[in-house]
């Protein structure tokens, strides 16, 4: 299959060995011309072109299966490349085994990319399989590869498994709750991953519930990503019951959960108790102002909190809001705090009556400051 013309890197050798001597250089391209001449292949000018250095990138060049096993079959005793992005080249199943067959042997890659290209229950097995062998593997992306519940097993086999990898995106699959089960006891029982990207699927209630209570049970965990998802507020219960266990988190990304204001009080729960948590983003869920509230007091309650970074849902902000804010802000002068991604507080607006009959000096019902009530800004 023909590609076009495209970057990358390659050659130059652990050590400053030489191109002939560590499989890249003017070895490494004949062994490539070779493999492509043994499957049929138009060989990849981005590769033939590619600068020396340790990353080959060939994303977007219609590799296709045949073409992945060419690659394949020259990078088997390569020592020059370090990290390998063959994202976007319609790989499938077929492409993904003849990688995952090549990593068995080459203990030099360390970081690969195969995210966007199709690879279906066939790539989850041959990727759990070799995942179950290689050690040098600590970077792994394999977003947006259509995987499913029934590939699920497949990979929390190797999550459960494997303790080298220390980074796994799996984000924009296909995934439902019966996947968030099995994941969730692989999660629990894994003692490498320190941050795991699975946004974009389709986890609700029971599964994310089984993924909360796998990150409760986990001690290596730093940085999880589940946004896009359905948690609603029974994830978000489970959740706030893992913040109370779990001592190691430090980033949670839990935007557009559907969490309404009962889970926002969940996670406020968790949060008057985690030690560790350093970013938090609740942004695009209804979460409203008694829910940012909740999340607030529970920080103020939580003199050990780490909290350095909150993202809140982009709402108008009443007067209890605003002064809980600038109160959390004198408590945690570090804090970052940003509705909607901003930083300054959008008060709610007035309307032009209710402003007509109030006085210019003085004080609104219920003793709310004119100067609060009036700031727009």
């Amino acid at each position: 299959m023909a590609a076009a013309a495209g970057g990358g890197g390659g050659g130059g050798a652990d050590g400053g060995s030489s191109g002939e001597e560590d499989g890249g250089g003017p070895a490494g391209e004949s062994r490539y011309l070779a493999a492509c001449r043994a499957c049929g292949v138009t060989p990849a000018s981005g590769l033939l072109r590619r600068a020396p250095g340790p990353a080959l990138s060939l994303r977007h060049r219609g590799l296709g299966p045949r073409g992945a096993k060419a690659l394949a079959l020259s990078l088997m005793v390569d020592t020059s490349v370090l990290t390998l992005d063959l994202s976007d080249n319609w790989l499938q199943g077929e492409g993904a085994a003849a990688i995952a067959e090549m990593l068995k042997e080459n203990y030099y890659i360390s970081a690969v990319d195969l995210s966007d290209n199709k690879l279906g229950l066939e790539g989850a097995k041959a990727f759990s399989a070799m995942l179950l062998e290689n050690t040098t593997i600590v970077s792994l992306q394999l977003s947006g590869n259509e995987f499913d519940d029934h590939a699920a097993k497949y990979l929390a086999d190797a999550i459960a498994a494997n303790s080298k990898v220390e980074i796994l995106d799996l984000s924009y699959n296909m995934f439902d709750d019966k996947a968030g089960e099995i994941l969730g006891m692989a999660i629990a029982e894994n003692i490498g991953l320190k941050e795991l990207k699975i946004s974009w699927n389709h986890f609700h209630s029971q599964g994310a519930a089984a993924l909360a209570k796998g990150l409760g049970a986990n001690t290596f965990l730093k940085v999880l990503d589940v946004s896009y998802n359905g948690f609603g507020n029974s994830g978000a219960a489970a959740l706030g019951e893992a913040l109370k266990a779990n001592n190691v988190l430090e980033e949670l990304n839990i935007s557009n959960n559907r969490i309404s204001v009962e889970g926002a009080l969940h996670i406020a729960a968790g949060l008057k108790e985690n030690k560790t948590l350093k970013r938090l983003n609740m942004t695009r869920n209804p979460i409203q102002s008694d829910g940012c509230c909740g999340v607030l007091k529970a920080l103020q309650a939580n003199s050990g909190t780490g909290i350095e970074i909150l993202d809140l849902p982009d709402i108008p902000v009443n007067k209890e809001l605003a002064e809980l804010c600038d109160a959390v802000k004198i408590l945690l002068p570090n804090l970052l705090l940003r509705h909607g991604g901003n930083t300054k507080l959008q008060r709610k607006s007035r309307s032009k009556v209710e402003l007509r009959t109030q006085p210019k000096v003085g004080h609104l019902s219920g003793g709310t400051s004119c100067a609060v009530a009036a700031a727009d800004a």
